[in-house]
């Protein structure tokens, strides 16, 4: 919008006023700037009776400045002009005066005080500031948590009144200590950093305080030393081999070699560290390089060598991959075959040797020694090979390995894999004794290049393996060890108590299903614990450091269960928060929310509720803008789902959604073993509550036992506090107890065994049978349906001895 220089004072007039305009510019016919013509301007011309006809060429003004549209706006308090016109690409964009740029400042500056702010929140350190009056001016969400402040209620308030801890105080309100102290907030070190704020002149206007975690720099300290001692220990173990080992990098450069390498090869380490092993091999170091061939194959590689000394040995390199699948060192095992390879070529010149000192030679070796022809036709084979493999001279002489291993006196041959592959080759094999062997099979060529002979070498690995076997079962037995371990803490814990099978078996699921992310549906009477068992399902899932939250859909009106659930937008209905509210689902996020009472979710939630269980996401009441959660799902219930399915009560979908893992909890008169364990349990709790010291009577025990429990653990619970506070003295008699539990015991019952020795000597009684039946505790726990643990537990507590 612009005025030309022959428009008079009344048409610019129209168009400021009639417009709303502050400053329009005034160009010429060829749309250079000529000046400007302002409100005030004008107000000046008809206050000097200047006529409406006048051009405004005659009361333009000049006083302007000219900026870029990239250029900053200066400082309004600051212009000596009366305004600012903006070109962009050299053509007029527009005019601000200083109200127009004051509040264009004003607008940019609260964005970057926005930004700031939303800055320091946003970091994960904790940093707070104070006033030189000592009132909190900062306090970030992270300084919020560990300190457990809330931040609104923080800001503005001296510091003393929110924050106790004296090294915080000293930091925000005095000097700091010197040294460096570390600070200790919830578990985590920090290292304080303050310094005072000054303004302007450097006056001093207060103090900022910024926490630096270092917790993890401890650990990383901690776990620094932990991989120094292990690598003294692998260098003394690779020092301790007898065979020698040789390690290069992923591009075959040496990085170590033991003394048992440098026994057996004859060379020094100061030969080969640093050095490749391609340089090494042109050098004529090595006659060839398994490294080398490991490189280049990718995989395991067994070749002979020989060394400049002449020593001559079997390596095996094998390639050590990264999680990329890259190679990034290279393991070769050492073995020293100069001897053997001796025995080789005097074997190449046998027909020159007589029979009677061959023979000495071959059984003079106490492996075993097996030698064909190049067809694999056995020709002899020592004593160390029977005592080895327990297979006789009479079965194999004389007959083709390839028959043997068809017939299965042995599972395969390394004789006939040397002869294809023209080369040695070491394999493992067993023979039809049952007895496993490490043989190494090596070809013998005669000046044409033929194989004559293929001699191999045995060596018994039976007990290595059967060693293997018992290692692996013992970490069976390990594994199985610790998982009860486990269960025994979890039965012992100060909220879960637990001595039955039911119970036992009940957290042996929920430890499983714990490790992953299934919808597990808890279910089971009033009473007996169900939000228990989701509690042990957080605590040992890997969610376990997110949020644990519950809601009892019962407990809560359906006006406002999907408001709490799903959350809503600001002004979504009547009476809602102008800020809006988050759901619990998504406060839940990364961690799980236990849905308990699932059988009183409205028809209308339900179908909300499998849509977040399908799609991952929910839509906030008055939003239509889907939002992503991780958020587990537990359900509980007391209610029998599949009837309300059937009645219409409950959709099908949504429950065989909640339905994928089903956990029932067994009512306390199915686990009576519970109950003894329980009471004394509830005993020691309010004893302690209210600092008396009292017993049950073994009657009362009886009594407890016998009941049906309707209300189940929370009735049982309720009576022994009752019992607790209301008996006079310090043994709880039957006479203590509620009439409706002795109104069902009759009067002859006094005489009857308690329950608890009926149990005991049923135990006692079964086991003994089974120890008798029985070879080991396995077979008893097998038997027995219960677990060997079990077995060995009741055997100690009986004094039963297997046979």
């Amino acid at each position: 919008m612009s005025l030309g220089a022959d428009h008079t004072v009344g048409e610019a007039a129209q168009l400021l006023f009639l417009r709303g305009l502050e400053t329009v510019p005034v160009v010429d016919s060829a749309g250079s700037l000529q000046g400007l013509v302002s409100r005030d301007t004008l107000l000046q011309a008809y206050c000097q009776n200047l006529p409406a006809d006048m051009p405004v060429r005659e009361i333009m003004s000049q006083r302007f400045m000219v900026l870029d549209w990239e250029e900053s706006i200066p400082n309004p308090e600051d212009w000596e002009f009366e305004a600012v016109v903006v070109f962009r690409e050299g053509a007029l964009a527009g005019v601000l005066d200083r109200h127009s740029a004051a509040r264009i400042r004003a607008f940019y500056d609260r964005q970057r005080s926005d930004g700031i702010d939303a800055a320091i929140d946003a970091v994960f350190t904790p940093v707070l500031a104070v006033d030189k009056n000592g009132r909190i001016t900062i306090l970030n969400r992270h300084a919020a948590y560990m300190l457990d402040i809330d931040p609104s209620q923080a800001l503005g308030k001296r510091v003393q009144q929110m924050i106790s801890h004296p090294r915080i105080l000293e930091h925000l309100l005095g000097e700091p200590p010197p040294g460096g102290q570390k600070i200790g907030l919830r578990g985590r070190s920090f290292i304080p950093y303050s310094a005072p704020v000054a303004w302007g002149n450097d006056e001093y206007i207060g103090r900022v305080l910024v926490l630096r975690d270092v917790s993890e720099l401890e650990e990383m300290a901690r776990e620094t030393e932990y991989t120094r001692k292990l690598n003294q220990q692998l260098e003394a173990i690779i020092e301790s081999s007898f065979d020698g080992l040789y390690l290069t990098d992923g591009q075959a450069n040496t990085l170590l070699i033991n003394r048992g390498f440098e026994r057996i090869m004859g060379i020094t380490e100061a030969e080969c560290i640093g050095r490749n092993m391609a340089e090494l091999v042109e050098e004529g170091v090595f006659s060839r390089s398994g490294t080398l061939q490991a490189l280049e194959r990718q995989e395991t590689a067994t070749i002979t060598l020989v060394a400049s000394t002449g020593k001559e040995a079997l390596v095996t390199s094998t390639p050590i991959y990264d999680e990329n699948g890259e190679v990034v060192l290279v393991v070769t095992n050492v073995r020293d075959i100069t001897e053997l390879n001796e025995l080789q070529r005097m074997l190449e010149h046998v027909e020159g040797l007589r029979e009677r000192e061959m023979e000495a030679v071959i059984e003079s070796s106490f492996d075993g020694l097996y030698i064909t022809d190049g067809q694999a036709n056995t020709l002899r084979l020592n004593q160390g090979f029977e005592r080895i493999m327990g297979i006789t001279k009479e079965q194999c002489v004389g007959r083709n390995m390839a028959e043997l291993v068809e017939e299965g006196v042995f599972s395969r041959s390394g004789t006939l894999l040397a002869l294809e592959k023209q080369e040695p080759v070491t394999i493992t094999l067993v023979a039809s004794t049952g007895k496993e062997a490490l043989v190494t099979s090596t070809p013998i060529f005669d000046e044409s290049g033929n194989i004559m002979l293929v001699v191999t070498n045995v060596r018994d690995i039976t007990e290595l393996n059967d060693l293997q076997r018992r290692l692996d079962h013992v970490e069976e037995l390990r594994q199985l060890y610790e998982t009860e371990l486990q269960q025994l803490k979890l039965a012992s814990s100060r909220r879960l108590v637990a001595n039955s099978p039911q119970m036992r078996e009940l957290l042996n699921l929920a430890l499983r299903v714990a490790a992953v992310d299934s919808t597990v549906l808890v279910h089971g009477e009033s009473g007996v614990g169900k939000e228990l068992v989701a509690e042990l399902i957080h605590s040992n899932s890997k969610r376990k450091d997110q949020p644990f939250i519950k809601i009892n859909c019962g407990a809560i009106p359906e006006t406002l269960l999907e408001s709490e659930l799903f959350g809503y937008e600001a002004g979504a209905f009547t009476g809602a928060s102008k800020t809006g509210k988050i759901g619990l689902f998504e406060l839940a996020a990364g961690g799980i929310l236990f849905l308990d009472e699932i059988g009183e979710l409205p028809l209308n939630l339900q179908v909300k509720l499998l849509r977040v269980l399908q799609d991952r996401e929910i839509v906030r009441i008055g939003g239509g803008q889907p939002i992503k959660v991780d958020t587990r799902i537990l359900a509980g219930t007391n209610r029998n789902l599949q009837e309300m399915v059937d009645l219409k009560q409950f959709r099908l979908d949504l429950y065989y959604r909640l339905n994928v893992i089903p956990i029932r909890v067994p009512p306390l008169r199915e686990r009576k073993e519970d109950i003894p364990v329980l009471a004394n349990h509830f005993l020691n709790i309010f004893c302690g509550k209210y600092a008396m010291t009292k017993r049950l009577d073994r009657k009362v025990m009886d009594f407890l036992v016998e009941n049906l429990w309707p209300g189940n653990v929370r009735e049982l619970e309720n009576l022994i506090e009752r019992l607790v506070v209301t008996s006079p003295g310090v043994l709880i008699g039957v006479e203590d107890l509620p009439a409706h539990f002795t109104n069902k015991v009759a009067s002859g019952d006094c005489e009857l065994v308690p329950l608890r020795e009926a149990v005991e000597k049923t135990e006692r009684e079964l086991l003994q049978k089974a120890f008798r039946l029985c070879r080991s505790t396995y077979e008893v726990a097998r038997v027995l349906d219960i677990n060997q643990s079990t077995v060995v537990r009741k055997a100690a507590k009986y004094g039963i001895k297997s046979k």
